[in-house]
């Protein structure tokens, strides 16, 4: 590999610290054997942070003898828990609609109650929505819907404002695993390692962890909110990486 080609390289990574993956035909243009003397890494690294963003799922179910009955009964749920919502300081924009049905009720849904509960669970509504929030507000929020009459309510998916950093952060660490790697590598062969000449990284997907409770209906005014603690969440990078070697 000549001069020219090499420097044009380097000034690629440095504009873009991270090639995605994407690039494979820019890869391509690098040989990796003996005759360009370069060095090959692949590594994986990763980081951990606490969540600082909460995206909490409320919803409810309601019921009737009839459509009509049913519609009136979760209209009222619907809108109080809204109502108690932005009455706490939710933003409006922050509640986000996420399905609502009226349909019948299914005779194995009641078929171990008595004739008279039978009798009133002919239709159902049901509601649900997005509340997206700081992590260390999303116990309070829960709390207030759920006295509002969420009765179908507690999926929290923990996430980051930023998503980038800590992707960037592992990516990074990465890069760093593989230089050490590579060094030794040089090393073993009475070589130095030379410059980074191509590297693209895959930020591997981790599930984050969801909590799901179903609340009571009955009146809990003077019940403490649940006992929630934003997440740990691991964010982990795979990183190839060619140097060069002197």
């Amino acid at each position: 590999m000549n001069s020219i080609r090499m420097s044009a390289l380097v000034v690629m990574f440095v504009a873009l610290p991270v090639v995605v993956s994407a690039q494979t035909s820019f890869a391509q243009t690098i040989q990796v054997n003996k005759e360009n003397r370069t060095i090959a890494i692949t590594a994986t690294d990763k980081v951990t942070a606490i969540a600082d963003q909460a995206t909490l799922h409320i919803g409810f179910v309601a019921y009737g003898p009839d459509s009509n009955t049913a519609y009136a009964s979760g209209s009222r749920v619907s809108n109080a828990i809204v109502k108690a919502l932005t009455a706490s300081g939710v933003a409006k924009e922050t509640i986000q609609s996420e399905s609502q049905q009226l349909q019948p009720v299914q005779n194995y849904q009641v078929e171990k109650l008595t004739p008279a509960e039978r009798a009133q669970r002919q239709f159902q509504v049901s509601q649900s929505w997005t509340v997206k929030t700081e992590a260390d507000a999303a116990a309070k929020i829960l709390d207030t819907a759920v006295k509002a009459g969420a009765n179908n309510s507690g999926q929290i998916e923990w996430g980051f404002k930023d998503e980038n950093t800590p992707d960037a952060q592992a990516a990074s660490k990465a890069l760093k695993r593989a230089r050490a790697q590579a060094e030794q590598m040089a090393a073993g062969l009475s070589a130095k390692l030379g410059a980074l000449l191509y590297a693209s990284n895959e930020v591997q997907v981790v599930p984050r962890p969801v909590m799901y409770g179903r609340a009571s209906a009955a009146p809990m005014d003077k019940v403490e909110p649940l006992a929630i603690n934003p997440r740990e969440i691991e964010k982990s990078a795979t990183v190839y990486a060619v140097f060069a070697i002197e």
